[in-house]
Order: structure tokens, then sequence, then C-alpha cells
């Protein structure tokens, strides 16, 4: 069965974020607790670093819904 475009660009942004997770994920394999923990402050935006926790967490919605946007967009 062929996907329309809706799907196809909600499988796009699907795996944009999905992609983004990976991304951050990677990026914080190879820190320490206390390092961590300062990233998480700092993207807190002097909010603390429960703040930065949701910073992060937004950040994969965010490319998420760019990705869907620019498929719907982009696609003929």
């Amino acid at each position: 069965m062929a996907m329309n475009k809706d799907e196809k660009a909600a499988t796009a942004g699907l795996v944009s974020g999905g992609a983004t997770i990976g991304g951050i994920g990677w990026a914080a394999a190879g820190l320490s607790a206390a390092e961590i923990t300062g990233t998480l402050a700092t993207l807190g935006a002097g909010y603390g670093m429960a703040a930065g926790i949701a910073a992060v967490a937004a950040i994969p919605l965010l490319v998420g819904g760019l990705g869907y946007g620019a498929y719907k967009l982009l696609a003929d």
C-alpha cells in the first residue's frame, strides 16, 4: 500500500526527531555525571537543571516538527 503525502511527512518528522535523540545520546555518552549536570544547568539558562532537561527534551520535538513541515512544504 502506497503512503500518501501526510504519512510520508509524518515519517520524515519521526525519523528526524529520532535521529536527533540519537545524536544527543551520542554526544552525552562520553561525559561524566558532573559534565552532564553542568551542561544541563547551563542549558537551563539560569533556571536550573530541570529547565535544561526540558530544553533538551524539546529539541527532538522541534526538529521532528521541522522535518514534518519541510517535507509537506517541499514534496509535490
